[in-house]
């Protein structure tokens, strides 16, 4: 069984949801410590002057080790600056009515369980479902394992009865010092190589690397070939460290 397991990110990008689409089982890596200003939290839509954040302003505890798990959200009045600033920049797309409402819905209903997690799961949940995207979902949370950094993957992966694992690029650099402890469990590593496809946006010249919803509100239903049209044959361990220092930014 392949595996993939990645923290929750807030509206993630692209090479987020072709991640997931290439796997048998996503986890969601929501036990480990959150990062302030981290994709956790935030992501990037497109204006006519380039690439805008949208933050989540969350109750943090500084050297608390706080789990993503159990971040809140520290106020919803959030969700009326995000809204509007995605109508006001996408409001001319061709695809945009198709989506908005329910984007709003979502993340309107965050006023009950308060936590960026939560959101973050059912946006990704709802995008993944539009993008056809069926692949089964967990918490890493709901396995109470031990272990940091790769040993926590091992143990997630052996507890699920995965013998393949499908990591991000740009977690190669430190994956590479600890091959021994897959290799060692028979979990096969390989690293997922994804460049962005350029379709129709907004406000030209095109910028790579902003939501997902970009590419919903402008391509409708057609945004999972082009969604998927940016993968290619993944990285082998040999050939992860060299590709993930050439990708710099790589997300």
């Amino acid at each position: 069984m392949r595996i993939a397991i990645s923290q929750p990110t807030y509206l993630p990008w692209l090479g987020y949801f072709d991640l997931m689409a290439q796997v048998d089982l996503f986890v969601f890596l929501d036990s480990v410590q959150f990062e302030k200003r981290s994709w956790q939290q935030r992501n990037r839509i497109k204006t006519p002057l380039g690439l805008q954040w949208l933050t989540v302003p969350v109750v943090f505890h500084r050297n608390s080790g706080q789990e993503i798990k159990d971040v809140e959200i520290q106020s919803i009045e959030f969700v009326r600056d995000h809204l509007r600033s995605i109508e006001h920049n996408y409001r001319r797309a061709k695809f945009f009515e198709g989506y908005f409402s329910r984007l709003g819905e979502i993340l309107q209903s965050c006023h009950k369980e308060k936590r960026l997690a939560e959101l973050s799961v059912r946006l990704i949940g709802w995008l993944g479902a539009e993008l056809a995207i069926h692949t089964p979902i967990m918490r890493s949370s709901t396995l109470n394992l031990p272990g940091r950094r790769s040993e926590l993957l091992v143990n997630l992966c052996r507890s699920v009865g995965a013998d393949s694992y499908v990591s991000p690029l740009g977690s190669a650099a430190y994956l590479m010092t600890d091959l021994e402890l897959f290799s060692g469990a028979g979990i096969e590593i390989t690293f997922q190589h994804y460049e962005h496809p350029v379709y129709c946006q907004l406000f030209p010249p095109f910028c790579p690397y902003a939501s997902v919803l970009d590419l919903l509100f402008n391509h409708g239903q057609e945004s999972s070939e082009i969604l998927f049209s940016g993968r290619r044959a993944a990285f082998m361990p040999y050939e992860a460290g060299c590709s993930a220092v050439a990708a710099g930014g790589v997300r």
